[in-house]
Protein backbone atom coordinates (compact mmCIF):
# COMPACT_ATOMS: atom_id res chain seq x y z
CA UNK A 1 0.00 0.00 0.00
CA UNK A 2 1.34 3.43 -0.92
CA UNK A 3 0.73 6.40 1.36
CA UNK A 4 0.28 9.08 -1.28
CA UNK A 5 -0.83 11.63 1.31
CA UNK A 6 2.53 11.36 3.06
CA UNK A 7 4.42 11.80 -0.20
CA UNK A 8 2.43 14.93 -0.90
CA UNK A 9 3.80 16.42 2.32
CA UNK A 10 7.42 16.12 1.13
CA UNK A 11 9.31 19.38 1.38
CA UNK A 12 11.92 20.30 -1.21
CA UNK A 13 13.79 22.48 1.28
CA UNK A 14 13.06 23.45 4.88
CA UNK A 15 15.08 26.61 5.59
CA UNK A 16 17.05 26.86 8.82
CA UNK A 17 14.85 29.79 9.84
CA UNK A 18 11.82 27.50 9.80
CA UNK A 19 13.59 25.08 12.14
CA UNK A 20 14.49 27.93 14.47
CA UNK A 21 10.84 29.01 14.54
CA UNK A 22 9.85 25.45 15.35
CA UNK A 23 12.07 25.45 18.43
CA UNK A 24 10.85 28.88 19.52
CA UNK A 25 7.23 27.79 19.34
CA UNK A 26 7.61 24.43 21.09
CA UNK A 27 6.48 24.40 24.74
CA UNK A 28 9.15 23.58 27.30
CA UNK A 29 7.51 20.25 28.10
CA UNK A 30 6.97 19.18 24.47
CA UNK A 31 8.23 15.62 23.95
CA UNK A 32 11.09 14.86 21.60
CA UNK A 33 9.79 12.71 18.74
CA UNK A 34 12.29 10.01 17.82
CA UNK A 35 12.21 8.01 14.60
CA UNK A 36 14.75 5.18 14.68
CA UNK A 37 15.47 4.16 11.08
CA UNK A 38 17.23 0.81 11.13
CA UNK A 39 19.34 0.20 8.03
CA UNK A 40 21.76 -2.29 6.55
CA UNK A 41 25.21 -0.98 5.69
CA UNK A 42 25.04 0.39 2.15
CA UNK A 43 28.77 0.10 1.54
CA UNK A 44 28.81 -3.48 2.86
CA UNK A 45 32.07 -3.10 4.84
CA UNK A 46 31.78 -6.61 6.33
CA UNK A 47 32.30 -5.38 9.89
CA UNK A 48 29.25 -7.03 11.46
CA UNK A 49 29.10 -10.62 12.66
CA UNK A 50 26.52 -11.30 9.92
CA UNK A 51 26.46 -8.99 6.88
CA UNK A 52 23.82 -8.21 4.26
CA UNK A 53 24.91 -8.38 0.61
CA UNK A 54 23.72 -5.21 -1.15
CA UNK A 55 23.57 -3.63 -4.59
CA UNK A 56 25.75 -0.67 -5.49
CA UNK A 57 23.77 2.31 -4.18
CA UNK A 58 25.46 4.71 -6.62
CA UNK A 59 23.66 3.23 -9.64
CA UNK A 60 20.92 5.44 -11.17
CA UNK A 61 18.12 3.11 -9.96
CA UNK A 62 19.39 3.02 -6.38
CA UNK A 63 19.96 6.78 -6.39
CA UNK A 64 16.33 7.17 -7.43
CA UNK A 65 15.32 4.85 -4.57
CA UNK A 66 17.29 6.91 -2.08
CA UNK A 67 15.87 10.20 -3.31
CA UNK A 68 12.34 8.81 -2.95
CA UNK A 69 13.07 7.89 0.68
CA UNK A 70 14.59 11.32 1.28
CA UNK A 71 11.56 13.10 -0.19
CA UNK A 72 9.20 11.04 1.94
CA UNK A 73 11.16 11.53 5.20
CA UNK A 74 11.29 15.26 4.45
CA UNK A 75 7.52 15.18 4.82
CA UNK A 76 8.00 14.30 8.47
CA UNK A 77 10.29 17.34 8.68
CA UNK A 78 12.95 16.12 11.11
CA UNK A 79 14.71 18.92 12.97
CA UNK A 80 17.81 16.85 13.82
CA UNK A 81 19.58 14.01 12.02
CA UNK A 82 21.72 11.67 14.14
CA UNK A 83 24.03 9.02 12.72
CA UNK A 84 25.78 5.95 14.07
CA UNK A 85 29.07 7.78 13.77
CA UNK A 86 31.75 8.80 16.24
CA UNK A 87 31.30 12.49 17.08
CA UNK A 88 34.42 14.56 16.49
CA UNK A 89 33.34 17.79 18.20
CA UNK A 90 32.30 18.76 21.72
CA UNK A 91 28.69 19.45 20.71
CA UNK A 92 28.61 16.14 18.73
CA UNK A 93 28.18 17.70 15.27
CA UNK A 94 30.05 16.02 12.40
CA UNK A 95 32.55 18.38 10.84
CA UNK A 96 32.52 16.54 7.50
CA UNK A 97 28.90 17.62 6.97
CA UNK A 98 29.89 21.27 7.18
CA UNK A 99 32.95 20.92 4.96
CA UNK A 100 31.92 18.51 2.22
CA UNK A 101 28.40 17.10 2.51
CA UNK A 102 27.47 17.38 -1.17
CA UNK A 103 30.65 15.66 -2.32
CA UNK A 104 30.12 12.83 0.18
CA UNK A 105 26.59 12.27 -1.14
CA UNK A 106 27.87 12.18 -4.72
CA UNK A 107 30.76 9.77 -4.08
CA UNK A 108 30.41 7.80 -0.83
CA UNK A 109 28.20 4.73 -0.58
CA UNK A 110 27.83 4.80 3.22
CA UNK A 111 24.28 5.25 4.51
CA UNK A 112 25.49 8.18 6.64
CA UNK A 113 25.88 10.20 3.47
CA UNK A 114 23.34 8.59 1.14
CA UNK A 115 20.48 9.06 3.60
CA UNK A 116 21.67 11.25 6.49
CA UNK A 117 23.61 13.95 4.68
CA UNK A 118 21.29 13.86 1.65
CA UNK A 119 18.23 14.51 3.81
CA UNK A 120 19.91 17.14 5.98
CA UNK A 121 21.05 19.05 2.89
CA UNK A 122 17.58 18.92 1.41
CA UNK A 123 16.09 20.12 4.70
CA UNK A 124 18.59 22.97 5.03
CA UNK A 125 20.10 21.73 8.30
CA UNK A 126 23.22 23.44 9.54
CA UNK A 127 24.52 20.29 11.24
CA UNK A 128 24.31 16.52 11.38
CA UNK A 129 25.28 14.77 14.61
CA UNK A 130 27.20 11.63 15.54
CA UNK A 131 26.01 9.77 18.64
CA UNK A 132 27.78 6.44 18.45
CA UNK A 133 29.55 4.82 21.40
CA UNK A 134 32.49 2.53 20.70
CA UNK A 135 34.89 0.52 22.77
CA UNK A 136 38.40 1.90 23.03
CA UNK A 137 40.96 3.00 25.56
CA UNK A 138 39.23 3.14 28.93
CA UNK A 139 36.03 1.66 27.46
CA UNK A 140 34.69 -1.91 27.56
CA UNK A 141 34.16 -4.21 24.60
CA UNK A 142 30.45 -3.61 23.96
CA UNK A 143 30.09 -6.82 21.93
CA UNK A 144 32.36 -9.44 23.57
CA UNK A 145 31.24 -12.35 21.41
CA UNK A 146 34.75 -13.83 21.33
CA UNK A 147 34.47 -14.49 25.06
CA UNK A 148 31.17 -16.28 24.52
CA UNK A 149 32.62 -18.38 21.72
CA UNK A 150 35.67 -19.25 23.81
CA UNK A 151 33.42 -20.43 26.66
CA UNK A 152 31.33 -22.49 24.23
CA UNK A 153 34.44 -24.11 22.78
CA UNK A 154 35.78 -24.95 26.25
CA UNK A 155 32.48 -26.39 27.43
CA UNK A 156 31.28 -28.43 24.46
CA UNK A 157 28.59 -25.93 23.54
CA UNK A 158 29.72 -24.98 20.03
CA UNK A 159 26.78 -26.76 18.32
CA UNK A 160 24.37 -24.50 20.23
CA UNK A 161 26.50 -21.44 19.51
CA UNK A 162 26.66 -22.29 15.82
CA UNK A 163 22.90 -22.82 15.70
CA UNK A 164 22.28 -19.32 17.08
CA UNK A 165 24.57 -17.71 14.53
CA UNK A 166 23.10 -19.85 11.77
CA UNK A 167 19.57 -18.74 12.62
CA UNK A 168 20.52 -15.08 12.23
CA UNK A 169 22.45 -15.86 9.03
CA UNK A 170 19.34 -17.50 7.53
CA UNK A 171 17.22 -14.42 8.31
CA UNK A 172 19.84 -12.11 6.80
CA UNK A 173 20.16 -14.36 3.72
CA UNK A 174 16.40 -14.17 3.16
CA UNK A 175 16.47 -10.38 3.38
CA UNK A 176 19.49 -10.21 1.07
CA UNK A 177 17.69 -12.35 -1.52
CA UNK A 178 14.96 -9.71 -1.79
CA UNK A 179 17.40 -6.82 -2.15
CA UNK A 180 17.94 -6.96 -5.91
CA UNK A 181 14.23 -7.23 -6.70
CA UNK A 182 12.89 -4.54 -4.40
CA UNK A 183 13.35 -0.84 -3.81
CA UNK A 184 15.59 0.24 -0.95
CA UNK A 185 12.48 1.56 0.78
CA UNK A 186 10.84 -1.88 0.66
CA UNK A 187 14.01 -3.54 1.96
CA UNK A 188 14.15 -1.07 4.84
CA UNK A 189 10.52 -1.79 5.74
CA UNK A 190 11.70 -5.32 6.57
CA UNK A 191 14.60 -4.04 8.65
CA UNK A 192 12.21 -1.87 10.67
CA UNK A 193 9.61 -4.55 11.38
CA UNK A 194 9.27 -4.72 15.21
CA UNK A 195 8.44 -8.42 14.97
CA UNK A 196 11.71 -9.10 13.16
CA UNK A 197 13.62 -7.00 15.70
CA UNK A 198 12.12 -9.02 18.56
CA UNK A 199 12.80 -12.30 16.79
CA UNK A 200 16.43 -11.60 15.98
CA UNK A 201 17.14 -9.96 19.34
CA UNK A 202 15.42 -12.71 21.29
CA UNK A 203 17.01 -15.49 19.27
CA UNK A 204 20.54 -14.13 19.27
CA UNK A 205 21.16 -11.81 22.23
CA UNK A 206 18.94 -13.54 24.75
CA UNK A 207 19.98 -16.89 23.34
CA UNK A 208 23.55 -15.99 24.30
CA UNK A 209 22.61 -16.09 27.99
CA UNK A 210 22.67 -19.89 27.96
CA UNK A 211 26.47 -19.74 27.61
CA UNK A 212 27.85 -19.54 31.13
CA UNK A 213 28.05 -21.29 34.47
CA UNK A 214 28.17 -20.40 38.15
CA UNK A 215 31.63 -18.87 37.78
CA UNK A 216 31.59 -17.31 34.31
CA UNK A 217 28.67 -15.63 32.51
CA UNK A 218 30.01 -14.37 29.17
CA UNK A 219 26.59 -14.53 27.48
CA UNK A 220 24.94 -12.42 30.15
CA UNK A 221 27.84 -9.98 30.03
CA UNK A 222 27.44 -9.62 26.25
CA UNK A 223 23.80 -8.64 26.77
CA UNK A 224 24.73 -6.17 29.51
CA UNK A 225 27.42 -4.48 27.42
CA UNK A 226 25.19 -4.29 24.34
CA UNK A 227 22.49 -2.66 26.47
CA UNK A 228 25.12 -0.26 27.86
CA UNK A 229 26.28 0.80 24.40
CA UNK A 230 22.75 1.56 23.24
CA UNK A 231 21.88 3.30 26.53
CA UNK A 232 24.92 5.56 26.16
CA UNK A 233 23.96 6.29 22.57
CA UNK A 234 20.42 7.23 23.56
CA UNK A 235 21.68 9.41 26.41
CA UNK A 236 23.48 11.50 23.76
CA UNK A 237 20.12 12.18 22.10
CA UNK A 238 19.29 14.17 25.22
CA UNK A 239 22.47 16.21 24.78
CA UNK A 240 21.49 17.19 21.25
CA UNK A 241 17.70 17.44 21.13
CA UNK A 242 15.50 20.26 22.41
CA UNK A 243 11.83 20.01 23.48
CA UNK A 244 9.62 19.54 20.46
CA UNK A 245 12.42 18.31 18.20
CA UNK A 246 11.76 15.59 15.65
CA UNK A 247 14.92 13.48 15.70
CA UNK A 248 15.73 11.06 12.90
CA UNK A 249 18.23 8.42 14.03
CA UNK A 250 19.90 6.36 11.29
CA UNK A 251 21.59 3.25 12.69
CA UNK A 252 22.38 -0.34 11.90
CA UNK A 253 19.15 -2.28 12.43
CA UNK A 254 20.72 -4.30 15.26
CA UNK A 255 20.46 -1.18 17.44
CA UNK A 256 16.77 -0.63 16.74
CA UNK A 257 15.43 -2.96 19.46
CA UNK A 258 16.92 -1.00 22.35
CA UNK A 259 16.74 2.48 20.83
CA UNK A 260 13.03 2.01 20.12
CA UNK A 261 12.62 0.82 23.70
CA UNK A 262 14.25 3.96 25.09
CA UNK A 263 12.28 6.25 22.78
CA UNK A 264 9.04 4.57 23.87
CA UNK A 265 9.75 4.35 27.60
CA UNK A 266 11.99 7.29 28.55
CA UNK A 267 10.18 10.32 29.92
CA UNK A 268 10.11 13.25 27.52
CA UNK A 269 10.33 11.14 24.37
CA UNK A 270 7.89 9.52 21.99
CA UNK A 271 8.63 6.91 19.35
CA UNK A 272 7.68 7.32 15.66
CA UNK A 273 7.35 4.32 13.33
CA UNK A 274 9.35 4.89 10.10
CA UNK A 275 7.50 2.24 8.09
CA UNK A 276 4.65 4.41 6.73
CA UNK A 277 7.21 6.90 5.41
CA UNK A 278 9.23 4.09 3.84
CA UNK A 279 6.12 2.54 2.31
CA UNK A 280 5.26 5.91 0.78
CA UNK A 281 8.65 5.82 -0.98
CA UNK A 282 8.27 2.30 -2.37
CA UNK A 283 7.60 2.19 -6.12
CA UNK A 284 5.95 -1.23 -5.92
CA UNK A 285 8.30 -2.97 -8.35
CA UNK A 286 8.83 -5.78 -5.83
CA UNK A 287 5.19 -6.80 -6.36
CA UNK A 288 5.08 -6.41 -10.14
Amino acid sequence: MRFASLGALALAVTPVAVLADHHAEAPADAPVEVMVLGVYHFDNPGLDMVNVEVDDVLTPQRQSDLQAITDSLAGWAPTRVLLEAQPDTEDLHLESYRTGAAQRVAEDRNEHFQLGYRLALQMGHEDVYGFDERGGEGEPDYFPVQAVQAWAEANGAMPKFGALVGRVESIVAEISADDAECSIARNLVQHNDPGLARETHGAFYYGMMQFGDADEQPGAELNAYWYMRNAKMFAKVGLIAEPGDRVLIIVGSGHKYWLDHFASEAEGYTSVDPRPWLEAADDGRCNS
